[in-house]
């Protein structure tokens, strides 16, 4: 199978799929190495496909078109993460990403693709099970995520909950 023909295949999985396809399992089906599998990921992200890599594996943001997205800027401790996550989802957000900004790398991003309670238990689970440092470890608790909801009320109302329980920090960016 030629490398087109490989990216079409990608697509159409990520497009079928409710949730994150590994890479281990699309270099399976594709009969290739995982290495090109991210070589074909980083070609269709830059052909412009909206291609998120996620911890439990890849996405299509197939409602990039239709979500309103906002990056607030948030601190709270190791403890609160588990709250300040379903404070959002639970005001009708998900939560695209986490972004802090390190004096040596600069901005630096983790995709998180965050929608139900069970995905963030998942999260959480993983990051106290693992000896991996949260990114917001590195910055005294202080980073920014970027926000999706259907609207921008909706923004507005997560905002207003995530400044409620004292997680919200003034800067707010619009993307």
């Amino acid at each position: 199978m030629d490398g087109d023909m490989r990216r079409e295949f990608i697509l159409k999985v990520l497009n079928d799929s409710t949730g994150p396809i590994s890479g281990a399992y699309l270099a399976k089906e594709l009969k290739v190495s995982r290495q090109i599998v991210v070589q074909d990921i980083a070609l269709l992200r830059a052909s412009g496909y909206d291609l998120l890599a996620t911890a439990r594996g890849y996405i299509l943001n197939k409602e990039a078109n239709i979500m309103k997205a906002r990056v607030v800027l948030v601190q709270h401790s190791h403890e609160e993460l588990e709250d300040e996550l379903h404070t959002i989802i639970d005001n009708g957000g998900r939560v695209r990403n986490v972004i802090i900004s390190h004096a040596v790398y600069g901005e630096l991003v983790g995709d998180l693709m965050l929608k139900t309670r069970r995905e963030i238990k998942q999260f959480v689970d993983k990051v106290n099970e693992t000896s991996a440092t949260p990114l917001m470890q590195l910055t005294n608790g202080m980073h920014m995520h970027t926000i999706e909801a259907g609207s921008e009320e909706e923004l507005d109302i997560i905002e207003e909950e995530l400044n409620k329980k004292g997680y919200l920090r003034d800067t707010t960016l619009q993307e």
